[in-house]
């Protein structure tokens, strides 16, 4: 009998506490729903979290829902648009500064471009042989031997030109040979085509080196290129120097056709004779005489 009664009393107990708790859970949900019961809270939470230390862009809850990832990627955003107004304002001065020693020493430009903005009709792809064909030719103004250019950088020279269209051989062909510099570096070399997206360097001199992802750059050695084209970027592979083709990274369809650089060598000054005609109003005074 006496067992009985304590466990009829501990079981009373049980639900006693239950009820508590159940009634505690509710008063709490009533406290979140309830505006008025909600702001009677705030500042007991607030002391507790700071109590805590735990900042709000490191709660539990912010890095469940990525709230904490998205604030630290603005204030990365935020310190890379404070750089970059630096450089710019760098890249202005610097550019003010050329300007100025240009003047100062009457240094003579390139010349300005003349070119035609075609599209791209058809591309032949083949293992001997990479050219495209252009919607434009001698009528609309393209030039025998144009470089073709894209958003990325060059595209190729032309190389077969007619009425309204202009065929252009690829900077990727096998056959092509371009004579190229590292921007950096300033080492020379000349860039043979390799497959459809990249090229190869070669003949290059034996005392130095590229750096890895180095943008390189025509050098317009030869006359056939002008100088400071973008070609792509460099990377080490084996023993090899690869260039991968910045043409392939921004091809709307459509590419730009420039004349090709052209230097007009200077005319032979007239020879001299070796004896000096005589002045005819010296000669009829001494004549006279």
């Amino acid at each position: 009998m006496a067992r009985s009664g304590r466990s009829s009393q501990k079981s009373g107990a049980r639900r006693v506490t239950l009820g508590i708790l159940i009634i505690g859970a509710l008063a709490l949900i009533v406290a979140q729903s309830a505006p008025q019961i909600s702001n009677f809270f705030v500042p007991t939470r607030t002391t507790i979290s700071d109590r805590i230390g735990a900042p709000a862009d490191s709660s539990f809850w912010a890095q469940i829902s990525g709230q904490s990832d998205r604030e630290r990627r603005i204030r990365e955003l935020e310190n890379e648009v404070r750089d970059l107004a630096r450089y710019k304002a760098a890249a202005i001065s610097m550019a003010e500064r050329m300007e100025a020693y240009e003047s100062i020493l009457n240094l003579m430009g390139e010349p300005p471009e003349r070119g035609v903005t075609a599209r791209i009709t058809t591309v032949v792809d083949g293992p001997f042989a990479q050219t495209v064909l252009a919607n434009a030719g001698r009528l609309q103004g393209v030039e025998p031997g144009a470089i073709a250019l894209n958003e990325g950088g060059l595209v190729g020279r032309v190389t077969q030109l007619g009425d309204r269209s202009a065929r252009i051989l690829l900077v990727s062909n096998y056959q092509s040979q371009l004579p190229a510099l590292g921007e950096v570096s300033g080492v020379r070399a000349v860039m043979q085509g390799k497959d459809r997206d990249r090229g190869v360097l070669k003949d290059m001199p034996e005392t130095a080196d590229f750096i890895e992802g180095e943008r390189i750059l025509s050098s317009g050695e030869g006359g056939a290129f002008p100088r400071g084209l973008v070609v792509g970027t460099v990377t080490r592979q084996g023993s090899e120097w690869i260039v991968k083709l910045a043409m392939r990274e921004h091809s709307s369809g459509y590419v730009r056709m420039i004349a090709p650089p052209e230097i007009v060598e200077p005319l032979p000054e007239p020879e001299l004779p070796d004896v000096l005609p005589e002045d005819p109003a010296a000669s009829a005074s001494q004549g006279a005489q």
